[in-house]
């Protein structure tokens, strides 16, 4: 039985894959076929109906809710010009020295990162950011690799994150938090590193992309409301330190973010109209995400039923390194597989992988967070079917497998240094 549903799930990568269904779709059909096919009954206690669709469904409503306000929170950067203030201002700073420049727009993406991730992160720092690197002679693949390694090397402080880390993999947001700490130097250290190679290896280009030409249209409003004031500047600071140096909790440390951002760039009487419209656009940006995350609860809760534990622990467990060197190895070869929605991709399959780890007991729960968090660390930034390196790469006027070659071997590190640091303290 345990070989019949690695096949299953070796059907639904390649459905995945060759985009016969979408991502939340196939993982949704994936767990239903797991769980018939591990003996469970259609309703009652571990069964189809009532534990994988039912309880599944919600299993991760914490994360839902957190990314909701994330996307909230960054359209309220996008409305009220923070997000450009921030990356105007590096951009004067920086003037035409290119490095300077990218290191400074580097530095606003892992702001932003920190806030909310995928496509609208990368919009908010790269609408201004890329055209402005380009214009400087800052290769287009290096500026929109920027883009993304900024985002990377913020996301180990994106509250969403935390978040569904401690929902999905049943850890306290502490354990998180403590972890994603000691990943952030090498994601840091990475990006900054990408920007010093990748703007000198092949020197100034003074090209221009067609599309960075055509920048964002602002709004008669914007005009006139120009930059954000200096103190609004502080609103992607705002829930990070609650959350992190006050540990408040994180979806009160997201909702203080939005009042904080709301008082300091709003008059009282446009406050009303200013939440709802916010609001009602954070729920467009924050739909798919969320669609994802119900299909991922669907799926942990299919993959954690005792007949697919019982099927799948001896097959897992002879596959899976134990010895401390060779755990690093073997997943640090294995990178490549959480790229193009592949097997180890966290949001996909990879959340399914976790979960049977966890449940037959092969890896403590915090070695899985620590392969887990790594290898999103990859997936967030080289792969070309990611919302965030698909809108950098097309702005920029490349190909999105222009970035992944370029930005991989450096993510590739970073979860390499993710593996070290599992192993040191986890294993």
């Amino acid at each position: 039985m345990g070989v019949v549903i690695l096949l299953v799930m070796a059907a639904g990568v390649a459905a995945m894959l060759t985009r016969k269904l979408p991502t939340a779709f196939a993982l949704v059909v994936l767990a239903v076929v797991i769980a018939l096919v591990a003996g469970a009954p259609l309703t009652g206690r571990n069964s189809v109906l009532d534990t994988v669709l039912q309880e599944g469904a919600s299993a991760l409503a914490a994360t839902m809710i957190a990314i909701l306000l994330g996307s909230w929170l960054g359209k309220l950067l996008d409305e009220t010009g923070i997000a450009g203030t921030l990356v105007r201002k590096i951009v004067e700073f920086g003037g035409d020295r290119p490095v300077v420049v990218a290191l400074g727009v580097l530095a606003v993406s892992t702001l932003v990162g920190t806030v909310t991730g995928s496509a609208p992160a990368a919009m908010l720092a790269g609408i201004i950011g890329i055209p402005a690197m380009i214009a400087v002679g800052i290769p287009k693949v290096t500026a929109a690799g920027t883009i993304l390694m900024g985002i990377a090397a913020g996301m180990p402080f994106e509250l969403p994150v935390w978040q569904f880390f401690s929902t999905a993999l049943e850890l306290p947001i502490p354990t998180v938090r403590g972890f994603m700490i000691k990943l952030f130097p090498f994601a840091l250290a990475a990006a900054v590193l990408f920007v010093l190679v990748e703007s000198r290896r092949r020197g100034v280009e003074h090209a221009w992309s067609a599309k960075s030409l055509t920048p964002k249209p602002r709004s008669g409003r914007r005009a006139r409301l120009g930059d954000a004031p200096w103190y609004a500047l502080l609103t992607p600071v705002v829930p990070l330190v609650l959350a992190l140096g006050l540990d408040v909790a994180i979806i009160p440390s997201l909702l203080a973010g939005v009042l904080y951002c709301l008082v300091t760039t709003t008059r009282p009487r446009e406050m009303n109209k200013r939440l709802l419209r916010t609001l009602y656009g954070g729920f467009e940006v924050a739909a798919a995400p969320i669609t994802l995350f119900i299909a991922i609860g669907i799926l942990l809760a299919a993959v954690k039923l005792p007949g697919a534990i019982e099927a799948l622990e001896p097959l897992v467990k002879a596959v899976s390194p134990q010895n401390a060197v060779l755990f690093v190895l073997v997943f640090t070869v294995l990178v490549p597989l959480c790229l193009y929605r592949g097997p180890l991709n966290v949001f996909g399959l990879g959340a399914g992988i976790a979960g049977v780890l966890i449940a037959a007991g092969i890896y403590p729960a915090t070695a899985v967070l620590g392969l887990a968090t790594s290898y999103n660390q990859v997936f967030g930034v080289a792969d070309p079917t990611s919302t965030q390196t698909v809108w950098s790469a097309q702005y920029a006027g490349v190909t999105p497998q222009q970035v992944m070659i370029r930005t991989l071997p450096y993510v590739w590190a970073v979860a390499l240094g993710g593996f070290c640091v599992t192993t040191a303290t986890y294993l």
